[in-house]
């Protein structure tokens, strides 16, 4: 009970800097006994706090761009809960083969981010340049938001049903997703990563209370309440540290939990 509860407050602080904080809680819960379907829905409804906390120390930052997060955040709430009850019919083994490949497309996502950035701000400028007579004519499709783009809100759905079948590595799959696909840095775009997390963990969650309470779904409750105290702290106060990291001291952060993940999965 206490090396969960120090592992839910790391796991908290990490989620809310990069996100994949299930996986020091996830080991616990089954080296405790719990099969892996039980260890993930005990996990994933105490993990609500951990994004609770990192939302309450990203609140300015997530207040100044909740006008245009409405599409994502009905794509990434689809999403969340698809993948929450396709959990509950899955066997055990498709999480390794699942979880490897996606911590890999966004391990290298996240490596590649300046030079994708780079040469989606250059296509966009070209077509800027373009489309310029129509934009003198009283267009003002260049100022909308890159969290609204199609092109941004149908891959961060697909990747909450990831979210919400699995939640340990949800984070470092966002990253890669939102700062492509916006073109801004790691660490502007990780207030809205930690609002579409709290997103999944609360969909999911609510999914596995009512198979709870309807279908008998096994929850180990103290371990429930474990993660969520340990993780608001770690949440919370790991916001904060995470608005002091250079971009580039956070996706080194990113690229070693993403390794770690990786090779507790392969090899754990």
């Amino acid at each position: 009970m206490v090396l969960l509860l120090v592992a839910a407050t790391v796991a908290g602080a990490i989620n809310a800097a990069v996100g994949s904080g299930s996986l020091l809680t996830l080991p616990v819960l089954m080296a405790a006994g719990l099969p892996p379907g039980v260890a993930v829905r005990t996990n994933t409804t105490g993990m609500v706090f951990s994004t609770v906390g990192a939302v309450a120390g990203y609140r300015k930052e997530i207040q100044a761009e909740r006008p245009n997060l409405r599409p994502l955040s009905i794509a990434t709430l689809i999403g969340a809960m698809s993948g929450s009850l396709l959990l509950l019919k899955a066997s055990p083994g498709t999480l390794d083969v699942v979880v490897p490949i996606l911590i890999c497309v966004a391990l290298v996502m996240v490596v590649s981010q300046p030079r994708l950035t780079k040469t989606l701000k250059e296509r966009q400028a070209r077509r800027a340049e373009a489309a310029a007579p129509d934009s003198a004519s009283g267009g003002n499709a260049g100022n909308k938001s890159p969290y609204r783009r199609p092109a941004l809100v149908l891959p961060m759905g697909l990747a909450s049903i990831y979210g919400g079948f699995f939640t340990a590595a949800q984070g470092i799959l966002y990253m890669a997703i939102l700062s492509v696909g916006t073109g801004r840095k790691l660490g502007d775009v990780n207030a809205v990563k930690n609002q579409m997390s709290l997103i999944v963990n609360a969909s999911a969650a609510a999914v596995y209370l009512v198979a709870h309470f309807v279908w008998g779904a096994e929850i180990f409750w103290i371990g429930t309440a474990l993660v969520a105290i340990g993780s608001l702290i770690g949440g919370y106060f790991g916001a904060h540290l995470a608005k002091r990291l250079p971009d580039a001291i956070l996706r080194g952060v990113i690229v070693v939990v993403a390794i770690a993940a990786l090779a507790r999965q392969l090899w754990g």
